[in-house]
């Protein structure tokens, strides 16, 4: 029975998802619908969590401040509403589930930020001395 529903939900499967964790800085692309027209809407924010693994029911909770309000969203991560989702920073965190970020303020809502470019390796080029 499992590997009926693996085989099946295995093609709406995304493909394509970076490797998002909970302290990241995220902009979410949404598909919206009003009316006869469709629109991507952006929403930038904290993960707080990830949960259900890496399946089809896999979600991350995004949390931002509107004019100090926090809003959460919880998004499937292999919805077809979702256009794409890109890492703005990484952040460094020793929790899975950043939930204290909802009643932190001010410095203590705060999170280190990780380099997470890739960086350039220089390499050392000796000079070559040629003996006479």
């Amino acid at each position: 029975m499992l590997d009926q529903t693996k085989k099946f939900t295995q093609n709406f499967l995304k493909k394509d998802l970076a490797e998002i964790r909970s302290g990241d800085t995220v902009r979410v692309y949404q598909k919206t619908k009003i009316g006869d027209q469709e629109r991507i809407q952006e929403f930038e924010g904290v993960v707080l969590a990830k949960k259900h693994g890496k399946g089809i029911s896999s979600t991350i909770t995004v949390r931002k401040l509107i004019s100090g309000v926090g809003v959460e969203k919880i998004f499937p991560l292999h919805s077809p509403t979702i256009e794409k989702i890109e890492i703005v920073r990484k952040g460094k965190t020793k929790k899975a589930k950043l939930y204290y970020l909802r009643e932190a303020k001010g410095k203590k809502a705060r999170l280190k930020s990780k380099d997470f470019f890739e960086k350039e390796e220089t390499k050392e080029v000796k000079p070559v001395i040629e003996e006479k």
